[in-house]
């Protein structure tokens, strides 16, 4: 998944800038939550690469802890994270939390300083717009709610869709997500229209006072400042995929062919002992 930032021609911003390419690039100071569950802002800003392990972190320490894990070393989790312990620690040492040493860290309190930083104390009720194939997918997946996000809302513009349950849930018409996701307060806007109205969708999402946005649709959407945007690309990543596919390919095809070579020219050993 790739952020995005941007501005709108009107003067306005939008969210439309690539990933940064450092891996410690700072980002704007993150929002904690205190212990009334209001929004605090911490002193120290986290690196948008690190939230993004910090989510790896919580989901492989959630696993441990369910396999009744009470401690965890740095290099366990490293290991299993797939990133060096220094690292690990730094990333760790952001949310202040250090372990000890000897011992690790104590898988629950790492648990809860995690969701804590990521502000999954609380739930953030999601609204998915679009409900064709993957919008059928995601309302109906139960993983959503255990995790803090339930799904509370989904629209479509199609007739036919309109007041059909999909999951348990009433579709509404797209002309109501403004009054629909202001009166559940709706977080997370999940977008999953086809290209072309996407834009007008999250027009709408704004309007209704939602701040965070998962689009699917593969287009860059223009939104204020305040509106945080992630964007899902599977094209892209499949092309990423075919990439470093095509890579290895041609690096085992040139490897075969320079063996070949010594084979013939003598100059392989195992062409040497052959020949003798």
């Amino acid at each position: 998944m790739v952020q995005q930032r941007g501005r709108r021609t009107d003067g306005t911003h939008r969210r439309g800038k690539s990933a940064p390419d450092a891996d410690d690039a700072p980002t704007a100071e993150m929002s904690a939550v205190d212990g009334n569950g209001d929004s605090v802002t911490r002193e120290r800003a986290i690196p948008e690469a690190a939230v993004a392990r910090l989510a790896v972190y919580l989901r492989l320490l959630t696993t441990m802890a369910d396999q009744g894990a009470t401690t965890v070393s740095s290099e366990e989790l490293s290991t299993a994270a797939g990133v060096n312990s220094a690292k690990l620690r730094k990333d760790l040492s952001y949310i202040g939390s250090y372990g000890t040493r000897g011992v690790g860290y104590d898988v629950t309190v790492l648990l809860g300083e995690i969701e804590r930083i990521l502000g999954l104390n609380r739930a953030h009720g999601c609204a998915v717009v679009g409900i064709g194939n993957l919008g059928h997918a995601l309302a109906n997946y139960g993983g959503f709610p255990g995790r803090g996000f339930p799904i509370e809302a989904l629209f479509d513009v199609d007739s036919n869709l309109i007041g059909v349950p999909v999951g348990g849930m009433s579709v509404e018409h797209l002309e109501d997500i403004p009054r629909v996701c202001s009166e559940r307060g709706i977080s997370i806007g999940v977008i999953t229209t086809p290209a072309h109205a996407a834009q007008t969708v999250c027009d709408r999402l704004v309007e209704g006072g939602v701040h965070s946005i998962l689009n699917f649709a593969p287009v860059v959407l223009q939104v204020p400042d305040h509106v945080e945007v992630r964007k899902v690309d599977l094209a892209v990543e499949l092309q990423v995929l075919a990439f470093h596919a095509a890579r290895r390919t041609d690096g085992e095809l040139k490897g075969s062919q320079s063996a070949g070579v010594a084979l013939a020219t003598g100059t392989l050993d195992q062409g040497m002992v052959v020949g003798q």
